[in-house]
């Protein structure tokens, strides 16, 4: 959300934090993703920032790595709507 002025005069969190199990296997998909040449940091980037402001705000970091690896698996067809509910409805 660069450029976008409420953000511009925000403090950066410069504290070190722990990842979670999810952070941890959201990063690790994208990094399968990546050496599979199936998707790249700039397709993830984008996805991201098409995300409306809204959705963007209420997300958390990997969570929106998520929307995005999720958007983009759908739009090449590598993955169908029906297998993406039925793998969440798995989890």
């Amino acid at each position: 959300m660069g450029g976008v002025p409420k953000y511009m005069c925000l403090p950066v969190e410069t504290e070190p934090h722990g990842l979670t199990r999810f952070d941890r296997e959201v990063d690790a998909l994208r990094q399968v993703l990546g050496m599979k040449g199936v998707m790249s940091v700039d397709e993830m980037r984008r996805g991201i920032e098409e995300l409306p402001e809204p959705i963007y705000d209420s997300l958390s970091y990997y969570q929106r790595w998520v929307r995005s690896m999720m958007a983009t698996l759908l739009r090449k067809n590598i993955v169908t709507e029906d297998e993406l509910r039925a793998a969440m409805n798995q989890a």
